[in-house]
This record gives structure tokens, sequence and C-alpha cells, in this order.
């Protein structure tokens, strides 16, 4: 895997490095040992799948309080997202500040995602499906979120929200 630091502390890019034959291709997805020589520490508790149908649709932006704040890592497995995280650290240098990545379902790239991130996207291409990596549980009492169009962030959604769930929706504005 190369891993790539990016704008924001801790956030990184992941990517594969597949190798290809007649047959086709084996990626690895995962190391705990690479992550943990950038000194990341993850032990997978959980692995989540979306699908995503329509373009425009955004999910997000999601987080989970400590004690059970995660590192995610979000990969695209089919289709097409624009993938944001927020830092969300007030003792961090990059707090309220955003980062984005294409990420599509044939660039064997991934983002992964610090604690004390809140993490969402919006689909660029029909029937869009997200694999996500979570190092702890989901654990509804301390999940929570921000508004996805809060102007304080001022995300630049490359297209307009077309498809938002209520909940998502409804989430608090930064304060």
């Amino acid at each position: 895997m190369i891993i790539s630091d990016l704008p924001l502390a801790g956030l990184l890019l992941l990517e594969s490095e597949p190798f290809r034959d007649d047959r086709g291709q084996f990626s690895r997805l995962f190391c705990r040992n690479e992550l943990s020589e950038r000194g990341v520490g993850m032990n997978i508790a959980q692995i989540n799948h979306s699908l995503t149908r329509k373009v425009g649709s955004i999910r997000g932006m999601h987080f989970q309080r400590p004690p059970h704040a995660e590192i995610k890592i979000i990969r695209c497995l089919r289709g097409k997202c624009f993938d944001v995280a927020v830092d969300l650290r007030p003792e961090s240098d990059t707090y309220l500040k955003w980062h984005g990545e294409i990420l599509e379902g044939h660039d064997n790239k991934a983002l992964l995602i610090p604690e004390g991130f809140a993490h969402g996207f919006q689909v660029l291409e029909a029937d869009t499906e997200l694999l996500y990596l979570h190092s702890e549980f989901y654990t509804p009492e301390v999940e929570a979120g921000v508004r996805f169009d809060d102007p304080q962030l001022a995300i630049e959604w490359p297209l307009p929200p077309s498809e938002i769930s209520d909940r998502d929706a409804t989430l608090p504005f930064i304060k």
C-alpha cells in the first residue's frame, strides 16, 4: 500500500498497488502493520457497505463521540463519489477545515479518516457502493453529526444536493 498524507493532520490517502496478470488482479485493502508504521493503531471492529442510487445524494456528516470515537477507512467499490472529512478536533491546527477526494470503483484508493473527524459523501454516479472499515462498533448513544450545508464549514459539494435523509437534513450546525 502507498500511504500519503493529506492537508488535514491525520487524514490519509491509501492506495493499493494491485498485482495484475491474465486472470485479473489482486489488491491488499488493509494492512495493520503498514498503518502502524505510520502511527495508526487500527483494529477492525465492523465492516459496512452502502449503496446509494441517485446522483447528487449526500450521506453525512457523521461521527461517534468518545469513548467510541472511531477511525474509518472508506473505499468506493463501484461508481464514483466525492468523499469529505471535516476536522472537529478543537486542539487541531486544521479545526473546522474540510478535505474532499474523488473515490471511484476502479481507482484502488481509500480515505483513512481519524478519530475526531466527521465523514460524508456525495454520489457522482448512480448506484455507487462504498465499503467502510470501522475501528469501533456502531454505538447509537454516542453517534453525532453536523449539517452537510453548514455555512461555517462551507463544503463545496460538486453537485447540487438532490437526496438527503431527514436525519442528515436536521443535524445541527456547528456553534
